[in-house]
């Protein structure tokens, strides 16, 4: 904290200063002292390994570090460090106005929200940009932070100025105040919209617990302390009641979190579970003790006292206890304290706040204006230089710079805007991807320039619906279409009196029957799950505790799974679908119903839950009616081939499987006696009380049953992709755009799904990250992965932040020499993180996709976002920049209507500089012909018809046009890499454009002077007809695809032009009130057979050298695009 004293304050800033540079020199001699050669110099790292450690603090004294550090000289301010410089003494600046209040933990007092110490944030959502105060302000500074609307301020305002007024005020402001009332007018229409969506969201109702009772009240009203009831029912997403500490146990889906579909089990304070009454929980006098607010959103630390007890209770708060925002209530009803409000919520501070996105196109036409700028400044110059700079030269200098104003026509801007309002309404208009929403109009061209694709994964690529595909048994495998034989040997297996029961001895060396075989496979899958089944009366639509009695109604139309995987639930339907019913499941037993309706019942001793690093679960169970207890296990492939016994099938079949795009799971079992089960259990007790290294002895006694297990069976779930998902990534890696599937799923199951949706193709390998944790091990294998050529690459987001905190450019620049890159465990701020790497170590256009809330922060920080309205909500859809409906939609948007988008406004915003560069050569001419006066070519209603009704609708009728038909385009999918080059719109392609204006300026002005040099004082109506003329013919020339449109504005700009003629032809005698203080009305020299012929040779003469130039380039030089036309 800052004192209030400046002396100080000064003292502070000292003591701080000193404290840094003895940092510093001791940081440096550590540096030399302890350096040593490293012995991981097998392959450098492009970079050499001096002063290699394993401690963070020493990043910045890397040699690339230095190095970048030597480069900031005067080069680096000149070729954009000034904007780095500024940008950061603007942020420091608002942090300095701006008070940011320091996050701490919290003390919460159940039902209490009076006892809070410190004054929360108010628990509302807030996505508008401005308020009524800066609305005005902030759209006037978005628009003019551009350079052409700056410029065109900056000229309007000068016509004030009586020694500096060239035309009417109008021709100058009604461009400019039409361009800011329609942004204006756009800006308060997104606002309002979004105010509307905010306050439907914070007046959304929520039950509040209080000593009378339950009371509604609005979301916004909540505060940290509440006691809140969530129920199931009704509720489709919570995005404002925060963590919870329950009353009970339920299930919640935290796919708009963390993109997980999976169902989460919340368990309560064990304390609290024995209260009789909700009422009694303002009789206890208990407080929560949470940790501050964080971006994690896998973690919590806390703690729960009760002290009106003796002694007093304590329990200890983990992320099982806890709801966060953003989750849904899958089963019960959930009472819970209110601990994090508004933006201190993890779904918040991992969300990014929106920005203004400006396109490619726009940045670099704002870059030809500049140039533009230049050369009417340095056209100003000569000009006045040629005058000799008599008299008051600078005043004439900036008279020709206004003059000179039309070579930035501002209807370049206009003709944009318009255009992007076109190509929306075509994207939201086309039948073949119907339901896409353009959410943001001012960026359709990024989507014909990108070059990274970012997806999620569920819910985006697949439906997150397993399905039982495969059942191996060694001998013989089942498929779909076999499963009646499965269902078959399981009645009768339990129709004998006593099924599969063989003596234990004789098992192993006794060869079973297929369907005794059958029978121990799929009794072990119906056994070795976490699968709860629910049971919902749909009569009153309560629903019942999963804890039931044994006499309850197990009906199989009211029964529903919870699991927190969606595998375990498929193998568990298929289970029942072959005869074998999961009816009932606690704590410690759970019930099976056999095809003849026997309900058989089993104790659960031990479970042991999947983990990422064990690759594998497991279960003890013993049999109620025999007392037998069995270990069943299941796990990846990899995990148990050296726990079962020698078999020589199953690496040859997981194989197989994993080519077909199932997801494979081994079943083993093993027969424990009473003997060996309580050994196990003493020492499994044992090793939980442990203090040190608890997780490693724990695995180590439950690895001493893993030995010597019988193989049951292999299993095969496929995860359902959505639809056409694997023709649509081939044809974007055809286009020459490069996938990464960010996804906060499993590794394995992010590998698998990038397997079956072919976004690594069969031929290629796959390299799976190492897990890191420091520098040494993220070099090693930083090492290894850098020998790997052609190979996919799948990193953890552990890992992956672990190699950006050290190697950011190195390991970003060998990804994306990748052809597919897979970031599983992925949390949403690192999505977003991935996305700003990619934007800044490449300058490349990125595209971001996904469809929950756990994709916003990365939709938003891409160049171009995508939505897709989904099964997780409209969150994603709502945030991003286009929104479709299915992933194989983006296809079609991106080679079509990214094409044509980016085609379209390239050749429209050449063409209206043109526009502008004719005539101001024409100007130039002309004020070069009366000894460099800076007087005025054309005057008042000409220069803005010009613009306007003359040649608007030929120009703008371009954003019709189409090089490629769109079925050629979906067909050759190779013909969008050329986009990404930036062809159409490049400062050679504006250097021609410029020379053409020159080229036909000159033969206007000089064509006038040669044919009409005794009657030069019809110099207006000559030159203007002749310009119109060649505008015309010149919208003809660049068209490629005719369209009725176009015809219909070609002949309407000439109708109107001609009928001008006739009714304003004062304005065609304007040059003589100027100049020679005469006026002779020239509608009678117009209609003379000579104008016409004279006119018309001008005309040919402008035009016909580019119409040959053009046939002679298509007949030697064509484009590939016409090549597959033809």
């Amino acid at each position: 904290k800052c004192s209030s004293s400046p002396a100080l304050r000064l003292q502070s800033i000292q003591i701080l200063t000193l404290i840094g540079l003895l940092n510093m020199l001791f940081f440096l001699s550590r540096y030399s002292l302890e350096d040593e050669p490293s012995n991981l110099d097998e392959m450098p790292l492009m970079m050499s390994e001096e002063g290699f450690e394993n401690d963070e603090s020493d990043y910045h004294t890397l040699p690339r570090a230095r190095a970048n550090q030597r480069q900031r000289g005067l080069g680096w301010l000149l070729m954009g460090g000034w904007k780095i410089l500024c940008g950061s003494c603007c942020d420091c600046l608002a942090r300095m106005c701006r008070r940011t209040k320091e996050l701490k933990a919290r003390t919460v007092w159940l039902g209490h929200p009076e006892k809070c110490e410190e004054k929360y944030p108010k628990n509302a959502i807030k996505n508008q940009k401005y308020n009524f105060f800066t609305f005005v302000p902030g759209v006037l500074y978005q628009q003019f932070k551009f350079f052409l609307n700056l410029y065109f301020l900056v000229v309007a305002c000068s016509q004030f100025v009586p020694s500096l007024k060239i035309g009417y005020l109008y021709t100058y402001w009604a461009p400019l105040g039409f361009v800011m009332a329609v942004t204006m007018v756009r800006e308060a229409v997104d606002e309002v919209r979004r105010y509307q969506r905010d306050k439907e969201m914070n007046s959304q109702l929520y039950s509040k617990l209080t000593v009378r009772g339950k009371v509604q009240l609005k979301s916004s009203d909540i505060q940290v302390g509440d006691l809140i009831i969530v129920e199931k029912v009704g509720i489709k997403s919570i995005p404002t009641v925060k963590p919870f500490v329950f009353l009970g146990s339920c299930f919640i889906r935290t796919d708009q979190l963390d993109g997980e579909t999976d169902w989460k089990l919340k368990v309560a304070v064990v304390c609290t579970q024995r209260l009789p009454a909700l009422g009694d929980l303002f009789s206890i006098n208990a407080y929560v003790y949470a940790q501050k607010p964080q971006l994690d959103i896998h973690s919590f630390e806390g703690n729960f006292t009760r002290e009106d007890g003796d002694p007093q209770i304590h329990e200890s708060l983990s992320i099982d206890h806890t709801l966060w925002a953003s989750t849904i209530v899958a089963s019960g009803t959930v009472i819970g304290v209110v601990i994090y409000t508004g933006k201190e919520t993890r779904s918040v501070l991992n969300t990014s706040s929106p920005k203004n996105k400006v396109g490619l196109l726009d940045l670099e036409l704002n870059r030809l204006t500049k140039a533009l700028f230049l050369a009417q400044v340095v056209l100003s110059i000569v000009m006045v230089a040629l005058q000799g700079f008599v008299g008051p030269w600078f005043r004439n200098l900036f008279r020709f710079i206004v003059l000179f104003s039309y070579i930035i026509p501002i209807s370049l801007r206009v003709n944009l805007d318009m255009g992007k309002s076109a190509y929306g309404w075509m994207i939201m208009k086309d039948e073949n991807i119907p339901g896409t929403v353009v959410r943001t109009s001012t960026i359709p061209e990024e989507l014909g320039r990108l070059v990274y694709l970012l997806t999620d994964k569920t819910g985006t690529l697949t439906q997150n619906e397993m399905i039982f595909k495969r059942l191996h048994l060694g001998t013989v495998s089942y498929g779909t279409d076999t499963m009646d034989e499965i269902q078959s040997h399981i009645g009768q297996s339990y129709a004998q009196p006593q099924p599969a029961q063989a003596p234990k001895a004789a098992a192993p060396k006794v060869r079973r029957s297929v369907s005794s075989r059958i029978h121990e496979a799929v009794k072990a899958i119906a056994l070795c799950h976490n699968v709860t089944p629910v049971y919902e009366s749909r009569a009153n639509g309560e629903t019942e505790s999963t804890a039931a009695e044994a006499d309850q109604d197990f009906s199989d139309d009211n029964r529903t799974y919870q699991a927190s995987s969606p595998d375990e639930v498929a193998l568990v339907r298929w289970t029942e679908s072959v005869g074998l019913t999961l009816v009932n499941r606690d704590l410690t037993s759970l019930q099976l119903k056999t095809p003849a309706g026997q309900v058989l019942t089993y104790y659960i001793l031990q479970i042991f839950p999947f983990t990422s690093e064990s690759k594998r679960m497991g279960i003890i169970i013993r049999e109620e009616t025999t007392g037998d207890i069995t270990f069943y296990m299941k796990g990846a492939d990899v995990a148990m081939a050296s726990i079962v016994q020698y078999n020589d099938w199953l690496e040859e079949e997981c194989g197989n499987m994993a080519r077909e795009g199932l997801r494979t799971l081994v079943v083993a079992k093993k027969s424990l006696s009473e003997e060996q089960y309580t050994d196990f259990e003493n020492r499994y007790n044992q090793a939980k009380l442990s203090i040190h290294d608890r997780a490693l002895k724990v695995s180590a006694v439950v690895e001493s049953l893993e030995r010597e297990m019988e193989l049951l069976c292999l299993t095969g779930v496929e995860d359902q992709l959505q639809a056409d998902v694997r023709p649509t990534l081939e044809l974007l890696r055809n286009a020459g755009i490069k996938i990464w599937m960010l996804t906060g799923d499993k590794l394995e199951t992010a590998t698998c799904i990038a397997k079956s949706s072919h976004l690594v193709s069969r031929s290629q390998d796959i390299h799976v990250f190492r897990s890191v944790s420091n520098r040494g091990e993220a070099h090693l294998e930083l090492n290894a992965f850098r020998r790997k050529h052609d190979c996919a690459l799948v990193i953890s987001g552990d890992s992956l932040e672990v190699c950006l905190r050290y190697y950011e450019h190195e390991f970003v620049e060998l990804a994306c020499q990748c052809p597919a890159v897979v970031c599983c465990r992925c949390s949403p701020t690192q999505k977003a993180q991935i996305v700003h790497l990619l934007k800044q170590h490449t300058a490349n256009r990125t595209c971001a996709i996904g469809d929950g809330g756990n994709d916003v922060s990365m939709i938003q920080a891409a160049d171009c976002g995508i939505g897709i309205e989904g099964k997780e909500g409209k969150q994603a859809s709502l945030a991003a920049d286009f929104s479709i409906t299915q992933f194989k939609h983006i296809g079609r948007l991106l080679m079509v209507h990214g094409r044509n988008s980016y085609k379209r406004s390239a050749a429209l915003g050449q063409f209206v500089m043109h526009r502008g560069m004719i005539i101001s050569t024409m100007q130039a001419v002309f004020s070069s012909i009366f000894y460099f006066a800076s007087v005025p070519l054309y005057q008042g209603f000409l220069m803005v018809g010009y613009s306007t009704i003359y040649t608007m609708f030929p120009v703008f009728s371009l954003v019709l046009d189409q090089d490629v038909k769109p079925e050629m385009a979906l067909l050759y999918p190779e013909l969008y890499k050329d986009l990404t080059k930036g062809r159409s719109l490049s400062f050679k392609t504006f250097l021609i454009w410029v020379l053409i204006s020159i080229y036909q300026g000159g033969i206007l002005m000089y064509g006038a002077l040669v044919l009409f040099e005794s009657e030069f004082v019809h110099v207006v109506a000559i030159s203007f007809t002749a310009l119109i003329l060649t505008e015309l013919l010149m919208v003809a020339l660049n068209i490629r695809t005719w369209h009725w449109l176009m015809v219909l504005a070609e002949f309407l700009s000439l109708g109107c032009y001609i009928a001008s003629l006739a009714f304003l032809n004062e304005y065609f005698g304007k040059f003589l009130t100027c100049v020679c203080f005469l006026f002779i009305p020239d509608l009678g020299f117009i209609t003379t057979p000579a104008f016409l012929w004279k006119v018309s040779v001008i005309t040919v003469v402008s035009c016909l050298p580019l119409y040959i130039i053009k046939y002679l380039k298509r007949k030697f030089s064509p484009p590939s695009y016409s090549k597959l036309s033809s």
